[in-house]
């Protein structure tokens, strides 16, 4: 998470959105690569292999942020207990789901950016106009094509990846990069999305990824310490547990004077 990796994702977001804005076009021919006329279906529509990949790569994901979810529920469970991970760790990965796939992509974006789906565009058989990647007016109710979903989970590795030792970093990070490309590769195939939702669900994952290890890790007036955090969770985790009691011995108080 260095000044330079930076200045690639803004590079490569202001030389995508000139391009794809001015020449917007670029997009279908680039899924038009996919789409076989004659069938009038895409490549891998419908494929099982195509949709085995899919559920294999939400595992992977659901695979790597699953420890620091279940570090943060065990230390509001039991907060004498030392977490599975370190806390900013867990914080990083968690929140990093959360506000990137989860908020960002789906329901900021995918949810109020009206652009259809290349399978629901007339040039490719489908009744929906087709907007570039900029204009939000598109036709699409909901679950549309911008921002793409499945790639910016994919896309999401990169936190994980900051957080690999020093020598294996720059191999985790290749790896996630290359996760998020075959994933956004196999949704293009498909008529999933277009090359500027899978690019920008790329750049935008990076953006935020890059940020929260700055807040967390980085920057000095932010950053914070593993024990703090350990330790907030602690003092939530005992606050937890008194509500509770406290509304058990209501409850028990309640019930041992009914008649």
């Amino acid at each position: 998470m260095n000044p330079t990796g930076l200045a690639v994702a803004l590079a490569v977001a202001v030389a995508v959105g000139l391009i794809f804005g001015v020449f917007p076009w670029l997009d279908l021919k680039i899924a038009g690569l996919f789409f076989d006329p004659p069938v009038g279906i895409f490549a891998v529509q419908a494929q099982p292999w195509a949709s085995h990949s899919r559920d294999a790569a939400r595992g992977l994901v659901t695979l790597l942020s699953a420890p620091a979810f279940l570090a943060i529920f065990g230390k509001l469970v039991l907060p004498r207990r030392r977490m599975l991970i370190k806390g900013r760790a867990a914080v990083l990965l968690t929140v990093a789901l959360a506000l990137g796939p989860g908020i960002l992509a789906n329901t900021l974006l995918k949810d109020h950016w009206g652009r259809a789906r290349p399978i629901d565009v007339t040039e490719f058989g489908g009744t929906d106009r087709f907007t570039p990647w900029w204009d939000p007016r598109g036709p699409c109710p909901n679950n549309c094509s911008f921002i793409a979903g499945e790639p910016s989970g994919a896309f999401w590795t990169l936190a994980p990846a900051a957080l690999a030792p020093p020598q294996w970093r720059a191999l985790a990070y290749a790896g996630a990069l290359a996760f998020g490309a075959a994933i956004s590769v196999l949704r293009l195939a498909a008529g999933a999305h277009f090359f500027t939702d899978t690019v920008f669900a790329g750049v935008f994952m990076f953006l935020l990824v890059w940020t929260l290890h700055g807040l967390i890790y980085r920057w000095r007036a932010t950053r914070i310490a593993d024990q703090t955090i350990e330790d907030g969770l602690a003092q939530a985790g005992e606050a937890m547990r008194a509500t509770l009691a406290a509304l058990l011995r209501r409850l028990g108080g309640g019930t041992s004077k009914s008649p």
